[in-house]
């Protein structure tokens, strides 16, 4: 199942990737924290550890902080790019999350398509 799609901003680039509210309640239950380590699987099955945090109050504004910047240099991706996040049902080991990211094909600055990263 397809968590969200997001086309890559400068501050999820530089600093960390918002997450859209609205995939929120896919994610595991906080227990008392505000931050859980979660294991996620790229297309080439590389598993990466993306910390999800939120805010302590208010405005809950979910993010991946700690191990996103490391997928982003490995994937070299940019402002522009996107990437997918899905949630997949495994028996054996519960719910796996996996990510694809996509490299915008450009020509003349004219965005055509997107490529695997």
């Amino acid at each position: 199942m397809k968590l969200f799609s997001k086309l890559l901003s400068q501050t999820d680039i530089r600093k960390r990737l918002s997450i859209p509210m609205k995939s929120f309640q896919s994610f595991p239950r906080f227990k008392a924290a505000h931050a859980l380590d979660l294991q996620v699987k790229d297309e080439s099955g590389v598993l990466w550890q993306f910390r999800l945090c939120i805010r302590k109050k208010n405005y809950l504004k979910p993010v991946f902080s700690t191990g996103w910047g490391k997928f982003v240099q490995s994937k070299n991706l940019q402002v522009g790019d996107k990437v997918k996040l899905y949630k997949e049902a495994d028996q054996a080991s519960g719910a796996q999350f996996k990510i694809k990211a996509k490299k915008a094909v450009k020509i003349f600055g004219v965005v055509f398509g997107y490529a695997k990263a």
